[in-house]
């Protein structure tokens, strides 16, 4: 008999996102040291991903009530690239922070709201953007290069909304900051991640009820 957490992680169509890494793995062979190109071609397959919500397993999909969640779907054994859940229960948000690689945040569900920021040469108030809200199937992207600091939060009062990132490392183990939205000063952190088992991917002797 399958244990609890082997039902409640199965998905009806986990091949899709199985599909994706397969695809993201042979973009960032081809062209991993072109950030350009990586974000280019990334933003599209992250987009075909989030099209269709049918895959994502229900433990990597659910809020706490007090904190948003970071689950971890798939890193690549060279750590050249991470997937990872976001799950936004109502009124939650990040703290203002920078990711010191590429990312690609694609809303799967619900909606967010996301507030860019430039630092200041030397530390003093960071400079706000307007703030821009990302409905199902916005996928923005984030670098040191176009751009890597900012805030996100659930645009919804009254539900959850998820979003799935894709990043140019092992996001969870990256040294990063959180910054003071008044003097700019940093503050380290490593963000872990807030599950200890990842989907079974590789498991096909289930049935597939979907097409991929």
């Amino acid at each position: 008999m399958p244990d609890s957490l082997s039902t409640e992680t199965a998905a009806p169509n986990l091949p899709r996102l199985r599909g994706f890494i397969a695809d993201l793995t042979r973009l960032v062979e081809r062209h991993g040291d072109d950030e350009a190109a990586v974000l280019d071609a990334g933003r599209g397959l992250l987009a075909g991903l989030i099209a269709v919500d049918d895959w994502l397993p229900d433990a990597y999909a659910r809020p706490d009530p007090v904190h948003y969640r970071q689950y971890l779907l798939h890193c690549d054994p060279y750590e050249r690239f991470s997937v990872v859940s976001f799950v936004w229960g109502p009124g939650q948000r990040t703290p203002i922070h920078d990711h010191t690689v590429w990312g690609l945040v694609g809303v799967l569900r619900g909606a967010e709201r996301s507030q860019r920021y430039d630092l200041q040469p030397q530390e003093g108030p960071l400079l706000a953007h307007p703030p821009e809200i990302l409905n199902t199937g916005s996928v923005e992207a984030v670098s040191p290069r176009i751009g890597d600091v900012h805030a996100i939060a659930n645009a919804l009062a009254d539900r959850p909304s998820i979003s799935i990132h894709v990043y140019g490392g092992n996001i969870g183990a990256i040294r990063r900051s959180m910054f003071d939205p008044l003097t700019g000063r940093r503050k380290p952190f490593i963000s872990g991640y807030a599950n200890a088992a990842l989907p079974n991917l590789w498991d096909r002797s289930q049935p597939v009820h979907h097409a991929a």
